[in-house]
């Protein structure tokens, strides 16, 4: 059994790595405290084991990356592999409805 505060420093853990191709070019913004603000999006696409049975997996997500790594997205076109390690947030759509969205904490340019 886990104790109280081992069971606080497991609910701290959100980490997601994630490899895949730019689908649409970032869109650089700058807010209102001067903080640079860069949104992208990656499509993957792989074949992952589960239950002993081979399952494709999909996924579209938006990637948003702040202060200086956002400098580095201006070099990223459509059709580039990436891989971005980073956390995991929600965000709202304009419309109000729930997004995932992964916030980039490392940029690594594949191609």
């Amino acid at each position: 059994m886990l104790s109280k505060d081992s069971l606080q420093d497991s609910l701290q853990e959100n980490c997601l790595v994630l490899t895949g191709s730019v689908v649409r070019t970032p869109n650089q913004s700058t807010s209102p405290a001067g903080i640079f603000h860069s949104q992208f999006s990656i499509d993957h696409k792989s074949n992952q084991n589960e239950a002993g049975m081979n399952r494709q997996a999909f996924v579209r997500i938006q990637v948003v990356a702040t202060g200086d790594l956002s400098h580095l997205t201006r070099e990223l076109v459509v059709g580039q592999i990436v891989k971005v390690t980073g956390f995991i947030n929600r965000h709202e759509s304009r419309n109000g409805n729930p997004l995932l969205v992964l916030h980039a904490q490392q940029i690594q340019m594949i191609n």
